[in-house]
């Protein structure tokens, strides 16, 4: 997993926290992301496997900024906007919805822009975010909603250590029919037995 920085250890919902990886620096959205998201949002490709139609007019992209806002307002989510820091770059969004304090549990989200697919920068990112997650929001467990034939998802929940844990059948209506979901998890001891076996093998 990534070597990363985290503005705002101790977060109390007062200040949105940036974080900073290698590569990316994750932040609040801005009004000029409207175009990024709208780009983002707009690719039929992007938006296969999400339960949103492609967005037909930049005023989604703007409705779209003002739920970031709205979760983050009620503290039951934050989504980072990611920027490529070399090129200044909208490369993606990633974060948390669905906040269950009294369970210490959440969901995560994420997704990429497909000019920057194949550069490995979700897993970068996501590193950063679940760190965050289980410490500064005190997280135990993360799970996340997958597409079944989603294979770049798959890889990517492989990558990151998660454990699946099922799959939802017809969970979802999106687009005219019902969709699987396949559920991925994993644990806050998980996490930290993953990141002290990649610190181990770096250092032998």
């Amino acid at each position: 997993m990534s070597e990363f920085k985290i503005e705002s250890i101790n977060f109390d919902w007062s200040v949105f926290p940036r974080l900073e990886t290698p590569r990316l620096l994750l932040r609040q959205a801005k009004p000029s992301d409207r175009e990024g998201l709208f780009a983002l949002y707009g690719d039929e490709e992007v938006m296969r496997y999400l339960p949103l139609e492609a967005f037909q007019s930049i005023e989604e992209a703007d409705d779209e900024m003002n739920w970031h806002a709205r979760i983050f307002q009620e503290q039951t989510g934050l989504r980072w906007m990611i920027e490529e820091k070399a090129t200044g770059d909208f490369v993606g969004t990633c974060g948390f919805l669905g906040i269950e304090k009294e369970h210490h549990r959440m969901e995560i989200g994420y997704d990429l822009a497909r000019q920057h697919w194949g550069k490995g920068l979700m897993p970068e990112a996501i590193s950063a975010v679940l760190h965050f997650g289980f410490h500064s929001l005190e997280a135990n467990k993360i799970e996340a909603r997958v597409d079944p034939d989603n294979a770049a998802s798959i890889k990517l929940m492989d990558k990151l250590h998660f454990v699946q844990e099922g799959i939802l059948r017809q969970h979802e209506f999106e687009k005219g029919r019902y969709v699987d979901l396949a559920a991925y998890s994993i644990l806050k001891s998980e996490y930290e037995a993953a990141l002290f076996s990649t610190e181990t093998e770096t250092t032998v």
